[in-house]
């Protein structure tokens, strides 16, 4: 049986990689879909709807990720490698599939690679 320290740390590590891959949707669809039809079409209500979701996806995932390491067990590297990822388009989903290989190699015991 796991302690619930243990648990916690998964949970919220569960919760970052979900984050994670929410807030890379909506950057990659802001950034490559309305923000195009924005300047070519000159169509801006997808950047005005899809801004704040970004945002609001964004904020929740900085949470997270705050969570995640509040509970302790990174690397400064690994924190940096979070953070960085959600500035960048597309980093978020090379984040997501680092986090999930991260949780997997921790459920079995053995370190990710």
């Amino acid at each position: 049986m796991k302690s619930p320290v243990v648990e916690a740390v998964w949970s919220r590590r569960s919760a970052l990689e979900y984050t994670s891959l929410v807030e890379a949707m909506t950057l990659a669809t802001l950034v490559f879909i309305a923000v195009p039809l924005k300047h070519v079409g000159g169509w801006a209500c997808g950047v005005r709807v899809l801004g704040p979701i970004h945002g609001l996806a964004f904020v929740a995932y900085t949470w997270t990720l705050l969570q995640a390491v509040g509970a302790g067990g990174w690397t400064k590297c690994e924190i940096s490698r979070a953070a960085i990822a959600a500035l960048v388009p597309l980093g978020g989903f090379l984040n997501w599939r680092w986090l999930t290989r991260k949780v997997q190699a921790e459920q079995r015991g053995s370190l990710p690679s």
